[in-house]
């Protein structure tokens, strides 16, 4: 199999038949559909079961499990995923006709003796409207870097990343108890910290919307009630250099504002990796530095 597209959902039984309408009018056919779904209330078991009772050219894989958050549904699809490839695919978005055909594409324009320094491949979203989702690189086909130097090489915004299974089962996402929300970034982050690269390339793959109901909604409210991943990601941030000067210390104080409440400062600090002081010293220091600002 070349490819697996996986789809954690959530109580999405209303509309994740838009995805599986895209996946019958692909262009390449070697392909999957690898469905969990974590914990859903609604009929999403039912719409899937029918679905699966189609005919069509490519297997679905569908797993239920207890609900426990996205990065454990997509952690667990990693695992039942029979394809070379991983593409993500969210069960409110969907694909272009010729999306599995473009990223087949560019993946074997990859000499075969540098795969081993690649993660995988990486194209655009665009929403509905036909916008493009961020911002790219322009004038080159490809471009080969890690997910950590999309900033300096101005590609922003969120993209559609295609990976190597085999790579996604060597970074599969931190579960952190009693915790359900860890952004993507982690995993992507680390991939580049090992020096994988993705070849990115300006075309869209992928159509999307953020609906009311979807991860996209209250980021930092998300954030807050998971505080191991929100400081793991922090942390990450840091540690690579991007977040620096007084953007590191906003980031370190909005984790204490948000969290000190419910973990306490010494939980913070830890979970910061820093002395409970510097945590305070950071906190103090940039209430006066916007204090000042806004004073003058």
């Amino acid at each position: 199999m070349r490819f697996s597209v996986l789809t954690p959902t959530y109580n999405r039984g209303y509309i994740i038949e838009q995805l599986y309408d895209s996946l019958c009018r692909q262009t390449f056919r070697d392909f999957e559909w690898v469905v969990v779904d974590d914990g859903s209330t609604d009929n999403t078991e039912e719409v899937m079961q029918r679905l699966m009772a189609r005919d069509r050219f490519f297997p679905i894989v569908y797993h239920k499990q207890p609900n426990g958050g996205k990065h454990r549904a997509w952690n667990r699809g990693v695992e039942l995923a029979s394809g070379e490839m991983i593409f993500g695919c969210d069960s409110d978005d969907y694909l272009t006709d010729d999306a599995l055909e473009t990223a087949n594409r560019v993946e074997l324009s990859v000499p075969e003796t540098e795969k081993v320094n690649f993660a995988g491949v990486c194209g655009l979203k665009a929403y509905r409207d036909a916008s493009e989702v961020g911002s790219t690189f322009v004038d080159a086909e490809y471009m080969d870097i890690t997910h950590l130097e999309r900033i300096q090489n101005h590609i922003l915004g969120d993209k559609s990343e295609v990976i190597y299974t085999a790579v996604w089962k060597k970074y599969k996402f931190h579960e952190f108890n009693g915790e359900n929300f860890l952004t993507e970034a982690t995993a992507l982050n680390r991939m580049a910290a090992d020096g994988l690269k993705m070849r990115y390339f300006n075309k869209v793959i992928k159509v999307i919307e953020y609906l009311p109901d979807g991860l996209s909604s209250d980021p930092l409210g998300r954030f807050a009630a998971n505080p191991k991943g929100w400081a793991l990601y922090i942390c990450q941030q840091i540690q690579h250099g991007l977040l620096h000067g007084h953007k590191k210390w906003e980031s370190i104080t909005n984790y204490y504002d948000r969290c000190n409440g419910t973990i306490g400062l010494r939980g913070v600090a830890r979970n910061l990796r820093m002395s409970p002081l510097r945590v305070k010293m950071i906190a103090f220091l940039t209430a006066r530095y916007w204090k000042f600002k806004k004073s003058i």
